[in-house]
């Protein structure tokens, strides 16, 4: 599914990561952990393909991304990888149904096509009688399933998450946690996740620990 080799990343003199090799296994679910400015979240937006490594290669799919030119880096992007962030960054202005569409919508998906897609993943996440509200009529759990539904829109071949119940209570950690097993188990969901949550970490099929920018 995923295939790093050789990943280096420098922001100016900062070496942040001196050569990294990764291979993430369809319906595999790898956390990686580390401490605070080990190069983690670096290294998830590098295989996000929002960042480009400075050396080193990146397969996904069989797509060697770092042979795309930007525009199609992007329609790649939109297509294959689904993000979930710590802080959900839905739209305030948009409801929850259009902020899922949103990716649909960017990828030139028909509307009434990206539509029935969203409402069957708010029914899968239990969340259709909330279609219509704004993200702030919404529970932090509850907007942080939205932005999952929104990364799952165009059937991404992977989906990063980078602390992704860094910013929820212990109860809607678990709840979002068991979710990512769940769309594993019956979707075959590929997730890579970054994260400091001990428990998530453990839960998973892979836990690999960066340390001073390598893979310890």
């Amino acid at each position: 599914m995923i295939q790093a080799t050789g990943i280096h990343k420098s922001f100016g003199s900062l070496e942040v990561l001196k050569g990294i090799d990764l291979h993430i296994a369809q319906k595999e679910i790898v956390s990686i952990v580390g401490a605070s400015g080990a190069g983690k979240s670096t290294l998830l937006h590098i295989l996000g393909t929002l960042d480009r490594a400075d050396q080193g290669s990146l397969s996904i799919e069989g797509t060697e991304v770092n042979k795309l030119n930007d525009k199609a880096l992007a329609d790649f992007r939109n297509k294959k990888i689904g993000f979930v962030f710590q802080f959900h960054h839905l739209l305030p202005e948009f409801t929850a149904l259009e902020n899922i569409c949103i990716p649909a919508f960017i990828g030139g998906t028909p509307k009434e096509e990206a539509t029935k897609h969203a409402m069957e993943l708010l029914d899968y996440l239990n969340l259709t009688e909330r279609k219509d509200h704004k993200p702030s009529q919404l529970s932090g759990g509850e907007q942080q399933r939205i932005a999952v539904a929104r990364a799952l829109i165009n059937r991404p071949a992977v989906v990063l998450a980078d602390e992704p119940s860094g910013n929820l209570d212990s109860t809607s950690a678990q709840e979002l946690h068991k979710l990512f097993f769940k769309l594993r188990d019956e979707f075959g969901q590929t997730f890579v996740i970054v994260t400091h949550n001990p428990e998530l970490a453990a839960m998973s099929d892979r836990t690999i620990t960066i340390k001073d920018g390598l893979i310890s």
